[in-house]
């Protein structure tokens, strides 16, 4: 079998094809046949940045999120069976509950991950695919969707009518666009042409300011909702923490999710107190997250975004493509038809 191996700060030349003998599970272990995997941010930050907050193994195999279809049980095997399609939660060993480091083993950091034709995982990590969805979509699912789906309904739940904002169009204010929408939220995201407008709009966003031209967008954000501020923020970089803040509305939350392209801000202790606005950190989620976000997406048949889709053996293409910045909605690797 084929994997693509990749080291902390290797580059992308670093990425490294291997072949090697198919695993066999282990107790209440699952052989997955990879049928597709996808890139997020966090594969660039530690290939290209060299730059994790958690541990990375040396030559770990690469990338996070997947979809295969179960072909071998090992002893104790209850929650899967032989043929089922399934995504990977990409904390295998964070079922629910609050973030630690007890449970911060992570696929394709600390633990081998899905850029492989077969993998063995724990049968706890997996999750059944939404049946409206291809294995080229489930791939796209794990790690953006859980990490908006928690930034979305984290210290307080998210109500009908609420008002979300999004920023930009990655893939994490993607996700957090589609699932506020069908949680019945008023959406409100911001981009930086309208090229990116028209199709935020198309995939439901109630409105969109273009941060460009308008840097103080938040005023324009309060305008839309009267003065008062959204309730929810998803905030990605940090870099707009200062806006964020004016737009949250008093006792709002503001998700932050990681520091995407090194943004940096710093916090007015005054503007902060003046919300009364929480402030979240959002480490991507649990299998119970997962769980959630395939149940609403599988009842309202949401579709992830595609940007491209990639083969196996094109994988190192695939890493530069995304690292030059193309496309809108996530990078794709089909591993098996």
């Amino acid at each position: 079998m084929k994997s693509f191996h990749m080291s902390l700060g290797a580059g992308l030349s670093g990425l490294e094809l291997q072949h090697h003998d198919v695993p066999e599970p282990g107790s209440r272990e699952v052989l997955l046949r990879v049928h597709a995997t996808s890139l997020n941010y966090r594969e660039l930050s530690i290939l290209v940045r060299g730059r994790y907050p958690l541990p990375v193994k040396p030559g770990v195999v690469a990338l996070c999120d997947g979809a295969g279809e179960v072909v071998a049980l090992g002893p104790g095997v209850t929650r899967v069976k032989r043929g089922e399609r399934v995504m990977a939660s990409i904390f295998p060993r964070w079922m629910d509950g609050p973030f630690s480091l007890e449970v911060a083993a992570q696929l394709g950091g600390s633990l081998d991950g899905m850029l492989a034709e077969y993998v063995v995982l724990s049968e706890d990590a997996l999750v059944p695919v939404p049946t409206h969805l291809s294995y080229e979509e489930a791939a796209a699912v794990p790690c953006a969707s859980v990490t908006a789906w928690n930034a979305l309904t984290g210290a307080q739940p998210l109500m009908p009518g609420d008002d979300v904002l999004t920023l930009g169009s990655g893939n994490v204010s993607l996700f957090a666009l589609l699932l506020a929408k069908v949680s019945g939220a008023r959406v409100i995201a911001t981009t930086s042409s309208d090229e990116k407008a028209a199709r935020l709009r198309a995939l439901g966003a109630d409105h969109v300011v273009n941060y460009l031209k308008n840097p103080r967008w938040a005023e324009e954000v309060r305008d839309l909702t009267g003065g008062k501020g959204v309730q929810r923020v998803v905030e990605v970089g940090g870099g707009s923490l200062e806006q964020s803040l004016r737009a949250v509305a008093m006792s709002g939350e503001i998700g932050i999710v990681g520091s995407l392209a090194g943004g940096s801000s710093t916090i007015d202790a005054s503007a902060l107190f003046a919300t009364g606005a929480c402030l979240r950190v959002i480490v991507a989620g649990s299998r119970a997250h997962l769980v959630r976000v395939a149940r609403a997406m599988a009842l309202h048949e949401v579709r992830p975004v595609l940007a491209r889709v990639f083969e196996l053996d094109d994988a190192p293409a695939a890493f530069a493509w995304y690292f030059e910045g193309h496309g809108f909605g996530k990078t794709v690797i089909r591993v098996a038809s």
